[in-house]
């Protein structure tokens, strides 16, 4: 590695990888591994479709960039009509697309897009934007601020705004620890317990991953959850904002994961698989009577970035969009996604995997102490890095995070293929990380 290369460790030694092919990476000594976490839940076409490069070929040849405050372009447009498309239906008829460079932007955006429509309604106390520990919104300080993972907020929490967080919807282990259907889903009115002590007419919106990606491994919520979320913050006055990023465009075999539950958000978040990773690209999907709102108020927006609607990423979008159509991608993720699950079944065999979740092509594998009492393994013992490595060997790559119990303890895999991956590919998802589990939990 070059030493003018600022790593993400500088304690770790990686594989250089120079191509790309479906679901596969090839690395420069001419290993062929199979990328099973799509990035980070990120490549949804596949590796290498030459359409999408030479789509953006073309765009960069006649407009590479202008600045969203001066100019729009047809490509643009075009990409904002066909996402609001794919939307929920409150937001197909006169909703909103504001472009971003990814998912941490998007969250930036919306947290300030909340904030100027309280402030166009005379309501300027609304400030605070909850939302539920464990749970991970971005990187950058406004998304921090509302991210609830412990280790990811540890050495800024001096630097971020503290407006509150909720019990999880974790059913594997339930922080009321409740069981469900019993429960009746009490970890939502978690929300309505917090509005009450803040006070409603302080709290400006919720924000939620419907389905908990990296910090929690594919939580998935049971049905009634999210729409007893949202009808609290109807019932309140809360924006409700989907954090998308992760789960959005097809990842969950819908076309936004709230739509499993016919949940219609405020706002949706997106990023990764809007331009499968072919170009930095977020989005923010405003709804109608948001947008509205701020329209008939002061019609503008404090807001911006240099790179919003950047000509070269939506002409990328634009033909990941085309490419998912020709294909039906899309209608693809749900029948291969059970495939993937009822492989990955096979590893509960494993005293050491507490639970195999997920949704789509969105699953997570808990790797813990114990299965019977779901003890987990101590932090200190790496165990989610060793799987990775021991995957890696296997020729699989994973996703691993630790700290899903308690910010500290606790280890999972995250597994998020891209779309077209075969029937082949994942039986030998499922036999890497068969022999990884057994190496990684060894002592």
């Amino acid at each position: 590695m070059s030493d003018a290369f600022f790593p993400r460790s500088f304690r770790k030694s990686y594989p250089r990888a120079v191509r790309g092919e479906g679901a596969t990476l090839v690395l420069e000594d001419g290993r062929r591994v199979l990328d099973a976490a799509g990035g980070a839940a990120v490549v949804s076409i596949g590796h290498g479709v030459a359409a999408i490069g030479e789509a953006m070929a073309e765009q960069a040849r006649r407009l590479a960039f202008v600045h969203s405050s001066q100019f729009l372009t047809e490509a643009a447009e075009k990409l904002a009509e066909r996402l609001r498309a794919l939307a929920p239906a409150n937001f197909r008829a006169r909703g909103r697309v504001y472009f971003t460079s990814g998912g941490s932007e998007a969250t930036e955006t919306a947290l300030k897009l909340c904030r100027q429509y309280f402030l166009e309604r005379g309501e300027p106390q609304r400030t605070r934007v909850v939302a539920r520990r464990q749970s991970y919104h971005g990187a950058t300080l406004g998304a921090l601020s509302v991210t609830g993972n412990v280790r990811r907020r540890a050495p800024y929490v001096p630097l971020l705004a503290e407006w509150g967080h909720i019990a999880p919807c974790y059913c594997y282990r339930c922080p009321l620890e409740l069981t469900y259907p019993s429960c009746e889903v009490a970890c939502a009115d978690e929300l309505e317990k917090f509005i009450g002590g803040a006070g409603a007419e302080t709290v400006a919106g919720f924000i939620v991953e419907p389905v908990v990606g990296a910090t929690l491994g594919a939580a998935v919520p049971p049905d009634g959850y999210l729409q007893r979320i949202a009808e609290i913050c109807r019932r309140h006055g809360l924006l409700l904002i989907a954090d998308e990023v992760m789960t959005g465009m097809g990842r969950t075999g819908r076309n936004f994961a709230v739509d499993h539950w016919g949940v219609e958000p405020d706002v949706i978040l997106i990023g990764k698989g809007v331009a499968s990773g072919y170009a930095p690209l977020g989005a923010v999907l405003v709804s109608e009577g948001v947008a509205e709102t701020i329209a008939r108020g002061s019609g503008g927006f404090e807001h911006g970035f240099t790179y919003n609607a950047h000509p070269v990423a939506m002409a990328a979008g634009l033909a990941v969009l085309d490419y998912i159509e020709q294909k039906q991608l899309f209608e693809r993720v749900a029948p291969v996604g059970r495939e993937l699950m009822a492989a990955l079944a096979r590893l509960k065999a494993s005293p050491h995997v507490g639970d195999v979740r997920g949704l789509g092509l969105l699953s997570g594998v808990e790797l813990v102490e114990d299965a019977s009492t779901r003890a987990p393994f101590a932090p200190e013992r790496r165990v989610a890095e060793k799987m990775y490595a021991a995957a890696l060997e296997e020729g699989v790559v994973t996703y691993p995070i630790q700290g899903c119990v308690d910010g500290q303890r606790g280890d999972h895999i995250l597994l998020a293929p891209p779309f077209v991956v075969s029937s082949q590919e994942i039986g030998k998802i499922a036999r890497a990380l068969e022999k990884a589990v057994a190496r990684a939990t060894v002592g």
